[in-house]
Parts: structure tokens; sequence; C-alpha cells
């Protein structure tokens, strides 16, 4: 037989369905025995046409092989158990007691169990999914608080569950939700289903964002393009000017000068009674 899931006291629950799901596999007798406990040595006698404890060298091969099964249920826990966990239960005579004790000591007797499903419930009904929240990461969520209450909780129906996770997403969401109840039944739809098409739609939402925030910087960065370009040209035009400035102060020095200096000849020819040349 194929080694059972190792235990995991962190994750009882997660460890208590998958070793139920591997025991019910293997042989339904097995978990009868280890959640009903052992099989009674009872054997149908044929004189009195009524069942009777029959002693061991009197039982028939069918009622031993089947009575082999409180050993194969304690071992196939045993199997599954660490060293740690093993020293806890290994006075525990029947695969019933060890299962008993597994449960009262990771889960809880009945009020702890009550008060564990009420935090659960309380979390079912306050779940939320935030705006940055990925659907992904949303149902991961969701999916641990509706399995933790199924492990608990047998009776728990998971039949609003899509309601439950419709109504939880934001606001933004709000007309793929309305698409969603006008086209499906929400009362066969799968929560798989469901997570499936809302992928779908994130998918479509992130692409869009993506080309919008692709064209976006592509618009700023022709835009600091064109502001770069003007900035050189007011740069160049800067040049030009300060240059015509600079020549134009030079041109009207070299008027000033000439100016004075036909003055200082003109005075001079008139002391000197010299004609102007």
């Amino acid at each position: 037989m194929q080694r059972p899931p190792l235990f995991e006291s962190n994750g009882f629950i997660y460890w208590k369905n998958r070793f139920e799901t591997y025991v019910k596999s293997k042989d339904l007798d097995l978990w009868h025995v280890i959640t009903d406990g052992d099989f009674p040595p009872i054997q149908n006698n044929p004189e009195t046409k009524k069942d009777e404890i029959v002693p061991f060298h009197k039982q028939n091969d069918d009622l031993k092989k089947k009575l082999t099964k409180h050993n194969e249920a304690k071992m196939v826990i045993y199997n599954a158990l660490t060293r740690k966990e093993y020293e806890r239960i290994f006075m525990c005579q029947t695969a019933k007691e060890i299962w008993d004790t597994l449960l009262i000591t990771h889960q809880g007797n009945n009020q702890v169990k009550a008060n564990k499903i009420d935090l659960f419930v309380q979390q079912y009904e306050q779940f939320m999914i935030p705006e940055e929240k990925s659907i992904d990461n949303a149902f991961a969520k969701f999916n641990t608080i509706i399995t933790s209450l199924k492990a608990l909780d047998e009776s728990f129906s998971s039949k609003n569950c899509v309601r439950k996770f419709l109504r939880a997403l934001h606001p933004k969401w709000c007309a793929k939700v309305t698409a969603i109840e006008e086209s499906k039944n929400l009362a066969t739809l799968s929560l798989d289903e469901l997570i499936v098409n809302l992928k779908v739609y994130e998918e479509v939402i992130k692409n869009d964002f993506e080309t919008v925030k692709s064209k976006r910087e592509n618009n700023v960065i022709y835009c600091l393009e064109i502001a770069r370009k003007n900035l050189v040209m007011m740069k160049l035009n800067l040049r030009i000017v300060k240059m015509k400035i600079r020549n134009g102060q030079y041109r009207l020095q070299e008027i000033l000068s000439k100016d004075r200096n036909d003055s200082l000849r003109t005075t001079t020819c008139m002391r000197k009674s010299i004609p102007m040349k």
C-alpha cells in the first residue's frame, strides 16, 4: 500500500481531508474501523440462526480476514504520523481511539470546534475583495474559509458561495457581475466555473490597462521630445538675439566714434582757417 499523506499539525484540516480520501480510496472497511470502531468477532450460528461472538479458534477465514482490518487501520495511521504524534497516541488500543485523540488534540472538543466554526462563519460573512487583489489570491483566501467550514461542519452548504463571491467583488466589477447574473444560472453555476469566467475578464482588463498605459507613455515621450526641441529652438533664438544686440552695440559705438572725430576736425580747421577736405 502506498504511504499515506504525512501528518501536518499546523494544517490538520488539510491533512485530515487528504488522509480520509486516501483511506477510502484504498479500503472503505478501513475507514469504518477508524471512525466507528473495530468489527466485533460476531458470526452467524447456523443452528440458532443468530449472530454470536465467536472465539478465535472457531472463527472462519472470512471473519478472520475481516478482523485483520483492525491492525491494518492502526498501521495506516501509524505510517502517517511523525514520531512526536506517535508518542502521543501509542497507548491507544484501537484505530478509533487513535483517531479520536488526534481530533481532540488538534481540532478540539465540541466547544472548541463550535468556536472555530463561529470564527470561520464570521470570516465568511465579512469576506470582501479589495480593488488591488487578484482573482487568484481572493479565491485562495475564500476557498480556505469554506474548506475549513466544511471540514468542521459537515452540514455547511456551499450552494450560496457563488453569490457570496460575486457580492464580495470590488465595485469596478459591477458591470461584469451584472452580465454574469443575467447570462448564468447562479443556482447551478459552480464556483470553479465562476473563477475561470472572472479570470478571463480580469485578463481583458489587464490588457486594456496595459494598452492605455502604453499609449500614455508614448504620448508623454512625444510631448517631452517636442518640449526638448522647443527648448533647443528657444536657446538658439536667444543666442541669435544676443548676437544681434552685441553687433548693434558695436555699430553704434563706431558711429559715435566717427561723429566725435568729425567734430574735432571741424573745430581744428575753423581755428586754423583750413578748409576741410
